[in-house]
Formats: structure tokens, C-alpha cells, sequence
């Protein structure tokens, strides 16, 4: 079932992601000529619950869609860090919260068709604020701290819209039973 790569280029490059045009042939015989994959640095994502068991919730613009979105602290893995590391510089960037326990609560691919990416997500539990939040230049950020219905409420509301932020709380909250 695998195809085979019979050439590659890079028709776009960025400091944040390059565009693969890969000539492929399919295991039928079928050359495709352009088959374009997205090939970017893996994200984290945090599930981060307070000492007094709340969850924080990021709200900020997201330009892709144009709207301000509910989310998880996420962020890319930067060249030579792992993904565990990754997960708590971004949860004290973007929050000001770290401390506690963490562990890893695994990985989904957000598009396995066109992209490399992946998504690692974690726990954090009794998380405390040590500090103000230091975001990004390019990051405008407010924290809620939400209860487990109410974030129980913005998933059913669709209020979370991406995919891999809604993933690991499905998971998470499947599991709590």
C-alpha cells in the first residue's frame, strides 16, 4: 500500500514550515505528478489543571480562521528540545502556571495526508501561577480558569474549534469515568 517517492522538491520554504512537491507512484501504477505535503516543526499541547482542580483555557486570535478561539497552551517543539520540555516552557509563557505533575497523554496527527506534524499532548495537574505570563510578540493571550462542567460546555458548544485540542479533552474526559 505504500507509494513510492520517485522525486522531491521544496517549491516554498518559511522559518515556520516548507511545502513538499513529491512526484509519487502508487502501488496500482499510477504516477501522480504533484503531491504537495506541508512538512513543519511537532506542536504540544497541555491539559493543565489548577491546585484547586481548575482548567486553564487560553482565548486568543487566530488569523486562520478570523476568529478569537478557546484552547489548550500549545506550541511548537523548537530544534533540540523535547516535547516534554516544550509542554512546560509553553504552559509558564503563555500562563505564568508550572509546577506539579506531568505526564504524557499521547499524539495525534492533525492531517496524515498532507502534513509531518505531530501533536504531542500532556497532563499537568496541580499546577500553580509563579509568575505573569511572558507570551510571544505575536501572541495576545487571556487565561480563564474553568471548572470541569464548564469546560464540559464550551466542548459540547463547539466553542473549542480545532481538532487537536478537542482530541486529548475527549480522551481525557472519556477516561475520568
Amino acid at each position: 500500500m505504500n507509494w513510492q517517492i520517485l522525486d522531491s522538491s521544496y517549491p516554498f520554504t518559511c522559518p515556520w514550515f516548507k511545502v513538499r512537491k513529491d512526484v509519487v507512484k502508487l502501488p496500482n501504477g499510477v504516477v501522480v505528478p504533484d503531491f504537495y505535503v506541508t512538512e513543519a516543526p511537532d506542536w504540544v499541547n497541555v491539559i493543565a489543571i489548577t491546585k484547586e482542580g481548575k482548567y486553564i483555557i487560553e482565548e486568543q486570535y487566530r488569523h486562520g480562521i478570523q476568529k478569537v478561539c478557546l484552547e489548550l497552551c500549545a506550541g511548537m517543539v523548537d530544534e533540540g528540545e523535547t516535547p516534554m520540555e516544550t509542554a512546560k516552557r509553553e504552559l509558564l509563557e503563555e500562563t505564568g502556571f508550572t509546577g506539579g505533575n506531568w505526564s504524557a497523554f499521547g499524539m495525534s496527527v492533525p492531517n496524515a495526508s498532507g502534513s509531518t506534524t505531530k501533536c504531542y499532548h500532556f497532563i499537568a495537574t496541580d499546577v500553580e501561577r509563579i509568575q505573569s505570563p511572558k507570551p510571544e510578540k505575536t501572541e495576545e493571550i487571556k487565561i480563564q480558569l474553568l471548572t470541569k462542567q464548564q469546560l464540559n460546555q464550551i466542548m459540547l458548544d463547539g466553542r473549542i474549534a480545532e481538532a487537536v485540542m478537542l482530541e486529548p479533552l475527549w480522551r481525557y474526559f472519556a477516561n475520568q469515568k
